[in-house]
């Protein structure tokens, strides 16, 4: 049975555009292959570091906290989906990268911006779209220093990203999407606006944490917001069109790729 939903996401966006069809198997029918596996359990426990960490009061040892996160998250999957295949080994080094990321967190940032106040955590966007629908969002991080308003995406990674990655249109229309409808919602000039993306890398001997800007000026929330409003029209319209030559995307393998619900 299809769903009706009264908002849209990035994420919902993103599938959209990678292909139609998977993006109506996903959110209208609901079916969804991948539940998960200790690489997300990793990114949900050193996401939920990042939140704690910056509040008031702030957690009082990251790594412990970090390691908590890690073995509920594993937990809860286990109890969600009894037959996920952890990986022993995998997540024995997890738990020792994690405990040794965790505490690296607000130096970094205190590298980047030095002296700053942090403006919101987690903070939640729904926002009026012109077709009775909402954009549904949630900003990892939002510091402030002086008159202007950094916005952090924190991303979970091994060694880091390559240079295809960190230029990718619709990896980066995340944060045009949360730039646009933060100025929205606060009424706050996007002049006064960066955004960043902060990689949280498991493997890597040096620069663990790393938060880079994002070139994100008119022009580029223009072309989100137009890629949106398409794919809102499309999905009102029940226009689920197969892309096939998104069944091996950039990123990875479609998880419905020669299964029941999409044969090639």
């Amino acid at each position: 049975m299809q769903k009706t939903r009264n908002h849209i996401s990035y994420s919902e966006i993103k599938i959209w555009d990678e292909c139609p069809h998977k993006h109506k198997l996903s959110y209208l029918d609901n079916l969804r292959i991948f539940k998960g596996n200790e690489y997300t359990a990793f990114g949900k426990a050193i996401h939920a570091v990042s939140e704690y960490y910056l509040t008031d009061p702030p957690i009082a040892d990251p790594s412990d906290f970090f390691e908590k996160e890690f073995l509920k998250e594993l937990k809860d999957l286990r109890g969600s989906t009894p037959d996920v295949d952890f990986n022993v080994n995998m997540i024995k080094d997890m738990r020792e990268q994690g405990r040794a990321l965790a505490p690296l967190i607000v130096p970094a940032l205190k590298e980047m911006f030095d002296e700053y106040e942090v403006f919101s955590v987690e903070e939640e966007l729904f926002e009026d779209l012109d077709n009775n629908k909402k954009y549904k969002g949630f900003i990892d991080l939002v510091v402030k220093k002086g008159e202007e308003y950094h916005i952090i995406d924190w991303k979970s990674c091994s060694w880091g990203w390559d240079a295809r990655r960190r230029a990718d249109k619709m990896t980066t229309y995340q944060l045009a999407y949360y730039k646009n409808f933060f100025c929205e919602k606060h009424d706050v000039d996007p002049e006064n606006v960066k955004v960043y993306f902060g990689l949280l890398k498991r493997t890597a001997k040096k620069n663990r944490i790393e938060i880079f800007d994002v070139a994100c000026g008119d022009k580029k929330i223009k072309n989100s917001l137009k890629l949106m409003n398409h794919a809102l029209y499309n999905i009102e319209n029940k226009k689920f069109v197969k892309n096939r030559l998104s069944c091996h995307g950039k990123f990875g393998a479609c998880e419905f790729f020669q299964t029941e619900h999409c044969k090639r």
